[in-house]
């Protein structure tokens, strides 16, 4: 679906009534009327400064693991997950989201982690192992902590949704209005976390929203071959709580129905699930030569979000080509710098392993 002009701001096939409520002037999401052109340059703008970093994390993850490939070299060693084309989701979710709420991610981690304000050079340098990294270099790019900022993510599959239901717990009983998401592939949802969790989370009417990235892909296996329903947005339905699949990879529909959820689960009527129909430009793990992928890998680029989003705004009046050019300009300059400190940063003693862990 291809934005229009400046005005039309693409609606999402809701069928619950629930994710269509109207969001009060003062709370805090913006009516749809007042997506003007400072909101969709701020979307455009979070896509471009994940994809810039992602692109030269990929480069800095390839330049020394050649002629031969060995995964456990190089200064960034070990499996990488990359986000390349699933920036709508956490642009779109993260824009509603503030300081005190929470996020829980996957394995593919840095698109929510930066959305989230998730410090770049901090999560960089736990990337690269360095002392100066969210877990002094101990976690890896799969387990990024920022306590500050709520954020965490991990290696297992589905491990954040019960996580985020204690968090919403928490902040339920403490009488705010804070927010906590779950983030997962459509594979965590075969997964029984992801059903207790629904299950807990409606039966105490918990402040969570529930995310499904489907990438169509769980590893090398379609969705066709592991999950019998089309939607697990459908799931929603068994535990009495609104579901909706937004089909297109856009950034401005997954803002809408986020919107909408964040909001629902801020004012106290509980949680939701949205699954998104996102886009995986790259391979699962970097590595990966994704020759399961047949002729979907063939029409990858023609669907990626960012250009798209952009030829829609170039369109529309809300983006010129120099624009273009200094939006991405600052976010290289940005990585550029994260880069810098995490190479700068010292690598860990040995004798630090035995820090920071229980006896």
């Amino acid at each position: 679906m291809a934005m229009g002009s400046a005005s039309t701001v693409p609606v999402v096939d809701v069928a619950t009534a629930g994710l269509r409520a109207s969001i009060d002037p003062a709370g805090h999401r913006p009516k749809e009327e007042n997506m003007n052109s400072p909101n969709r340059l701020d979307l455009y703008r979070g896509m471009v400064r994940i994809r810039r970093y992602e692109s030269r994390i990929l480069q800095e993850y390839h330049a020394d693991k050649k002629p031969a490939w060995d995964i456990g070299a190089g200064l960034i060693p070990g499996e990488m997950h990359l986000a390349a084309g699933q920036e709508p989701t956490a642009v779109g979710v993260c824009a509603h989201l503030e300081k005190g709420d929470a996020i829980t991610a996957p394995h593919r981690p840095h698109h929510f982690a930066l959305a989230h304000g998730v410090d770049m050079n901090a999560m960089t340098a736990e990337i690269y192992g360095r002392t100066t990294g969210l877990c002094r270099g101990k976690g890896g790019h799969m387990h990024l902590f920022d306590p500050g900022n709520h954020f965490s993510c991990s290696g297992i599959i589905a491990e954040g949704y019960p996580v985020a239901c204690g968090q919403a717990l928490a902040f339920k009983r403490r009488g705010t209005d804070r927010v906590a998401v779950a983030v997962a592939g459509e594979g965590a949802a075969n997964q029984g976390a992801f059903h207790e969790s629904l299950n807990l989370a409606a039966l105490w009417n918990l402040p969570v929203v529930f995310v499904i990235e489907d990438n169509d892909w769980a590893i090398s296996v379609p969705r066709s071959r592991s999950t019998a329903t089309a939607s697990n947005a459908d799931r929603a339905a068994g535990y009495g709580i609104p579901g909706v699949r937004v089909e297109d990879n856009e950034v401005e529909v997954v803002f809408e129905a986020a919107g909408a959820a964040v909001e629902r689960a801020r004012s106290g009527e509980g949680p939701s699930l949205i699954e998104i129909h996102t886009l995986r430009l790259w391979g699962h793990f970097e590595g990966d030569a994704q020759a399961y992928r047949g002729a979907d890998l063939e029409t990858v680029d023609e669907r990626d979000p960012i250009p798209r989003y952009a030829t829609a705004l170039l369109e529309s009046g809300d983006l010129t080509e120099d624009r273009i050019l200094t939006i991405a300009a600052e976010a290289d300059a940005e990585v550029d710098a994260a880069i810098a400190f995490a190479v700068d940063s010292p690598v860990p003693a040995p004798e630090d392993a035995l820090l920071s862990v229980f006896a």
